[in-house]
């Protein structure tokens, strides 16, 4: 192009380099496309497997013993009234339900006590945006489309409905560089989830333990690269601390590689035990994500120090922005939660106690009766 050239020459190469120009756009979209689907690494200690591999931490009371029949939480429901599958699913469709009565009561104090508790650990409190585009979908780690997605798209737009706390928290300080004094920032957000639950069936999903709307409490923290494992600990802490002040039994598992989701390092699961589904059932779990998520959604630190090579001229010697560490923990998933507490609490008169931490949350109510008729 530099040389002389016949102008027919000249567009002829002017049209190559633009047909060229267009090729690679079209080969970087692909190949981010294909990045996208790589997962993180994972902690040198996690176990190499799958689900049945992972490695029991720790184990927190013992199962409930009953002197009467068992009864699960869908005929404890039923029978106290407190929630309708049925008109949900005539209004919306399966996997959807109506709470009612106590059962509404206990889900506002299980949100408020929890962030009452989580709140005391320096989290500060958010509600989010329920939807979010499908951009920052993706670069936390979710996958909005395909014949599996759990994701809900809104068609028409590029938007989708979440289906936990930790996307739109994680795009707070997304393209940002923090300053490293304001490390770590540590948020519990309250938000409503959406889920396809695609391919999940069988009668261990009944009821409420698997639906496509609830209500959950999630904290998330951006850290220091060098303090994430430690915040790991904490946030299991807080979990562990949350469940055994509901007096639950629970195993806190250490996840196999193999059941790790595409942004986990190392994923923690906490599992209660469901006396009327006669198994323990996951009802939390918390996820280390190193710089996964921090990488595709821009959000830097710039250490204190000033870094140690001496600047060029006219440029200062700030240290260079670093990626942030990023993690997530499930502080209370409504759902599962009345499901462990009305199958672990119920009583032989059809009554089921509410813990202690929670009645000043329900406004003193000790149980939940029977209606009478």
């Amino acid at each position: 192009m530099k040389g002389k050239l016949e102008p027919s020459e000249r567009q002829k190469l002017i049209e190559e380099g633009k047909n060229l120009k267009e090729e690679l756009l079209s080969l970087e979209e692909d190949l981010q496309q294909e990045a996208q689907c790589i997962p993180n690494i994972t902690h040198p200690d996690v176990p190499i497997g799958g689900e049945e591999c992972a490695i029991t931490r720790k184990t927190v009371g013992s199962p409930c013993k009953f002197s009467f029949p068992v009864k699960d939480h869908l005929q404890l429901g039923k029978e106290l009234d407190l929630f309708d599958f049925d008109a949900a699913s005539e209004v919306s469709g399966s996997k959807f339900y109506y709470l009612k009565n106590e059962a509404v009561m206990l889900e506002m104090a299980l949100v408020n006590w929890t962030l009452s508790q989580v709140i005391k650990n320096g989290f500060t409190p958010l509600t989010t945006p329920e939807l979010v585009r499908s951009s920052v979908v993706e670069k936390c780690g979710f996958q909005p489309r395909g014949d599996n997605t759990q994701v809900y798209s809104i068609e028409g737009s590029d938007q989708c409905l979440i289906g936990t706390a930790e996307i739109p928290v994680g795009g707070i300080h997304m393209d940002s560089i923090l300053s490293e004094s304001s490390l770590p920032l540590k948020y519990v957000a309250f938000s409503h989830c959406f889920r396809t639950e695609a391919g999940a069936a069988g009668t261990a999903t009944r009821g409420l333990y698997r639906v496509h709307q609830f209500s959950k409490v999630e904290m998330f923290i951006l850290c220091r690269p060098d303090e994430s494992d430690f915040y790991h600990e904490e946030l299991i802490r807080i979990e562990e601390d949350l469940f055994s002040s509901l007096g639950l039994h629970y195993k806190t598992l250490d996840m196999a590689s193999g059941d790790l989701g595409a942004p986990a390092y190392r994923k923690y699961d906490i599992e209660a035990w469901m006396p009327g589904l006669e198994r323990f059932g996951e009802i939390s779990s918390a996820s280390n994500c190193t710089d996964y998520q921090s990488r595709r959604l821009g959000i830097r630190y710039r250490p204190s120090e000033p870094s140690g090579a001496t600047p060029k001229k006219g440029k200062s010697n700030l240290a260079p922005p670093q990626f942030v560490h990023t993690l997530n923990a499930t502080a209370c998933a409504v759902p599962r939660m009345i499901v462990c507490l009305l199958e672990n609490y119920q009583q032989e008169n059809g009554c089921v106690i509410i813990p202690e931490p929670l009645r000043p949350f329900m406004g003193g109510l000790e149980l939940i009766a029977p209606k009478s008729r």
